[in-house]
């Protein structure tokens, strides 16, 4: 929850009261929308949708608010159900990516400079073997066999004290994950998101808000990280450690409230990107498949048309556009609420 002068920075900021009343607007018409509409989203109404006169779907007017789509089909209930479809992704997707950042940021923050353990030799060999067949051959049974099998005889050789075979290079856990992060700050987000969404054989929701949030935590764990080494050097969790308080319990109490909002911030705007993510997604045609309504496809199907039925594209681009301004807006604002320096 916000202290009182962090809520009195946040209704004071002219930009976090506009990306508030959006996403709300937003959020209401995903609720309701499809039942101001009336109109199933998924038929066609050849009778009323169909204009005679122009041989193309009828315009927004008294029958269709937004007009109706190339099949004839409620533009306004489709618009509804896409709304729910993106949130739902959006919601879902930032989940997964802030916790999985969240919590690879705070434990590499937290072990930064540490000299490191050894890792047995074959464990380093093993965890080669199965990232070069994983690559080659496309499966994973295989390449978790190899590390199962190199853990284990790892494992074996620190038991049974065979030093050339136990004793191997320390590794920090800071340096492993964040050369991880660094492989994945390699590829775009967009581009790494669209690759892996064509190579899937059948894309669910899902399988949309899994690829989503298992490919956009990267950043997020950086600005974790960054925060849990400023938290780290504060007196009192400096003291903590000198009274031999257990590293988790350390974690709970003294690091996680500190990046309550730092939490709050990055869900904000993540929210939006994952909005853009999976309208691009549906846009390139490897989103949820027809007739599915979702903001990406709404809009490629309309942009054929555009100069005859102008509102086809109109009305998904001010959704996306919406959706993505608000949720922007909002997480500026509270990143400025939440910042101490404000005051």
């Amino acid at each position: 929850m916000l202290d009182p002068r962090a809520k009195a920075r946040f209704w004071n900021h002219r930009g976090a009261k506009i990306g508030a009343a959006l996403t709300l607007a937003l959020v209401a018409f995903a609720l309701f929308g499809p039942w101001l509409s009336g109109h199933d989203p998924y038929a066609s109404d050849f009778a009323r949708g169909y204009s005679s006169a122009t041989g193309f779907p009828v315009p927004p007017g008294g029958d269709f608010l937004l007009g109706t789509d190339r099949l004839f089909r409620d533009q306004l209930a489709r618009l509804a159900l896409g709304a729910r479809i993106s949130l739902t992704v959006a919601f879902a997707a930032t989940a997964i990516s802030t916790l999985l950042g969240g919590a690879v940021g705070i434990v590499a923050g937290y072990y930064e400079g540490s000299p490191g353990m050894r890792v047995p030799w074959p464990c380093i060999v093993a965890l080669g073997t199965a990232i070069a067949l994983a690559m080659v051959r496309g499966t994973w049974s295989l390449p978790l066999a190899v590390l199962a099998v190199g853990a284990l005889v790892g494992t074996v050789a620190e038991r049974r004290g065979i030093a050339w075979l136990a004793r191997g290079p320390r590794m920090n856990v800071d340096v492993l994950l964040m050369r991880l992060v660094d492989v994945g700050l390699c590829f775009p987000f967009l581009l790494l998101v669209m690759a892996i969404g064509a190579a899937l054989e059948r894309t669910t929701l899902t399988s949309v808000l899994l690829v989503l949030g298992l490919t956009g935590w990267l950043g997020a764990a950086r600005l974790f990280r960054a925060k849990t080494m400023q938290i780290r050097s504060l007196a009192y969790v400096e003291a903590s450690r000198a009274l031999g308080q257990s590293t988790p319990l350390i974690l709970v109490r003294h690091v996680l409230p500190n990046v309550g909002g730092t939490f709050i911030v990055i869900a904000a705007l993540a929210t939006a990107q994952m909005i853009l993510a999976e309208s691009a997604l549906s846009y390139l045609g490897v989103g949820l498949a027809p007739p599915t309504p979702t903001w990406g496809r709404m809009l490629s199907e309309g942009q054929d048309v555009y100069a005859a039925a102008p509102w086809l594209v109109l009305a998904p681009a001010a959704a996306i556009l919406t959706a993505v301004l608000g949720f922007n807006l909002l997480g500026e604002g509270l990143r400025d609420a939440l910042d101490p320096r404000q005051d």
